[in-house]
């Protein structure tokens, strides 16, 4: 049975992606493919695989739950999964036999994981974050010397497989000196575990935007996000890498599309009220129609009277209150939409493209707030597959 709406997800556009990133990526750097959040909303499910055609070979999640996904989606495909976020102590033990790998950023969870492997007789696959200057989860200094002397102790049954942290806000030039403090900060926490003998596979650090801006954080692994879905992670970064040329094109791009079809078409008289309430009156006589999407698919209700889509090529506003499950669009300036016509929330319909970063123009969304809103039920297809 048809939904209301459903996403494609363009196989050559997410081939564009993963060659404009690896070709910028040193030859020994490995690229972490980032999919917490249903994979920004792509689908776990169709992205993966996909991304395992164009060579994804590691992947990073935010919690054991997401692993546990990302699992029975490989099946028996050779890649690697990183938890950068939540695991409960109860699933170390899972992640430790499944050979999962997890970020490690207080000395409960380091001494949980430690203790398990030793009862297990089988290592624990750890990165260490540091804290560097992001207060938010990362293992802070005074801590440092403690847990050295625990991997020391129990380096039979761990491989450290990395150092890392995450930046504050790389994507913005006035963050540009406190990441360049944290850049300094993990080099010399870094140093400071190798003195006590404590050495790690890999160093990484660089989300999408420090992977662009600074090109010091490459170090043995990146850790690519929105990027490889096709977005910037701001327009201060685009500006910055890409925006130097007298006629700027984006080399990536869009990986997603968001579409679904009029439910109805009305005549509206001028002088009365479209939808609830009170907050759209027709100044004049209306043509509208009603999709069957709202803010229950995740098309946000901040989007009431001043959203957009596409209708017969053209870009028409979405009036009144977004619903639940239903909005409004204003197509008095198209000729003959009829029921069944093919509406574009987010993609390209003939000339005009409405880009998923486009709302935040209309909302006080984020790209990246919109795509893990999507609802994991809207069916998603794969289209321009090789």
């Amino acid at each position: 049975m048809d939904n209301t709406s459903y996403l494609e997800l363009d196989a050559s556009a997410l081939h564009n992606n993963f060659e404009y990133i690896r070709n910028r990526l040193p030859e020994r750097t490995i690229l972490s493919h980032v999919i917490k959040g249903n994979a920004y909303g792509h689908g776990v499910g169709q992205f993966v695989p996909l991304a395992m055609d164009y060579g994804a070979r590691h992947f990073s999640v935010f919690d054991s739950f997401e692993a546990y996904e990302l699992k029975q989606c490989l099946g028996d495909h050779p890649a690697r999964i990183m938890i950068m976020g939540m695991i409960f102590d109860e699933q170390i033990e899972w992640a430790i036999e499944n050979d999962i790998e997890f970020f490690v950023f207080e000395l409960h969870r380091l001494k949980r994981a430690l203790a398990t492997a030793r009862k297990m007789k089988k290592p624990a696959l750890i990165h260490l974050e540091l804290e560097t200057g992001m207060n938010r989860t990362g293992l802070e200094k005074a801590f440092w010397p403690t847990a050295a002397r625990l991997l020391k102790e129990y380096e039979d049954c761990v491989e450290l497989m990395g150092f890392c942290t995450h930046f504050a806000g790389a994507e913005s030039i006035a963050n540009h000196i406190r990441i360049r403090r944290q850049i300094k900060r993990f080099r010399r926490g870094v140093s400071r575990f190798n003195e006590h003998g404590v050495k790690a596979h890999y160093h990484h650090t660089a989300c999408s935007a420090a992977f662009m801006r600074f090109p010091q954080t490459h170090m043995d692994m990146v850790r690519i996000g929105i990027m490889q879905y096709g977005f910037w992670p701001s327009m201060e970064t685009y500006i910055a890498t890409e925006g130097a040329s007298e006629n700027p094109s984006d080399p990536l791009r869009r990986v997603i599309s968001w579409k679904s079809r009029v439910m109805s078409t009305k005549r509206v008289d001028k002088g009365d009220y479209v939808g609830y309430g009170t907050s759209f009156l027709a100044t004049q006589d209306m043509q509208v129609v009603a999709v069957p999407v709202g803010y229950g698919h995740g098309f946000s209700r901040s989007l009431s009277n001043s959203g957009r889509a596409l209708v017969r090529g053209e870009r028409v506003p979405v009036i009144g209150t977004v619903n639940m499950n239903m909005m409004v669009l204003d197509v008095s300036n198209l000729d003959n939409v009829e029921t069944g016509d093919e509406v574009v929330l987010i993609g390209q319909q003939g000339e005009r493209r409405i880009d998923v970063s486009s709302f935040s123009d209309y909302s006080d969304q984020l790209n990246y707030e919109l795509l893990t809103r999507l609802p994991k039920d809207i069916p998603r297809y794969v289209v321009n597959a090789s």
